[in-house]
């Protein structure tokens, strides 16, 4: 009994595993083009409205009522296409959307940021201009110490880091660049910042320091020292 008991959980694993996959941009786009696909942002509200892949619902994942909702109208049985902005959200999409019965859902690897970096085009949204690699490197060249925060104002840990962002500024009367990791994803390349928050700390125009995540304040006291 208790084996048939363990078999029936790997099996019911198995399939979770079986019903989602991460595939490349270019694989995304391909799969779009199939009838029936349900194309599902898992970005805030806030995000969406900043430019989506054309013909894109919207649930947000971080509402975990809003995003349950919204899934229950979708067909278990069609293939589910789900992206974010760099893919840590759709990932966990995919996951719950499988345990709740859907049979086919691909993810986006690297969210809207991979897409972007391929050169492919969002729809609807007024995006600012991006920073410039040669406005970043002149102003981190510009600055004896400079604190660079890649985030975003509606990413969880990127807002409980600011406080203490500002915190240790003030305290070290040290300037920050702030990179939005939703627009400028030339400067996000340059700097290879494959998470976020990403903090990197310059002196004299040369990186000393990088931490993604939480940081705790003693950290970015002692990345000085």
């Amino acid at each position: 009994m208790k084996n048939l008991i363990t078999f029936a959980i790997l099996l019911c694993l198995t399939g979770i595993a079986r019903a989602q996959h991460a595939v490349s941009p270019d694989m995304f786009e391909k799969g779009l083009r199939q009838p029936g696909i349900q194309l599902l942002d898992v970005r805030t509200a806030q995000e969406f409205k900043t430019g989506h892949l054309n013909n894109a619902l919207q649930a947000d994942f971080t509402n975990k009522e809003e995003f349950a909702k919204r899934t229950r109208s979708l067909d278990k049985n069609k293939p589910v296409y789900v992206y974010c902005l760099v893919g840590g959200r759709s990932g966990a999409a995919a996951k719950y959307l499988a345990e709740q019965g859907f049979t086919d859902i691909t993810d986006l690897s690297g969210g809207v940021k991979a897409w972007k970096s391929e050169g492919k085009l969002l729809t609807g949204g007024q995006q600012a201009p991006q920073m410039s690699v040669s406005m970043y490197n002149e102003a981190v060249a510009g600055s004896k110490w400079i604190l660079v925060d890649v985030g975003a104002s509606w990413c969880p840990p990127c807002r409980k880091m600011q406080p203490v962002v500002k915190q240790f500024t003030e305290e070290k009367k040290l300037k920050m660049l702030a990179v939005d990791a939703g627009n400028d994803i030339d400067v996000m390349k340059a700097v290879k910042a494959e998470e976020i928050p990403t903090f990197i700390l310059y002196k004299d125009g040369k990186e000393v320091w990088r931490k993604s995540g939480i940081v705790e304040l003693e950290e970015f006291r002692k990345a000085m020292k």
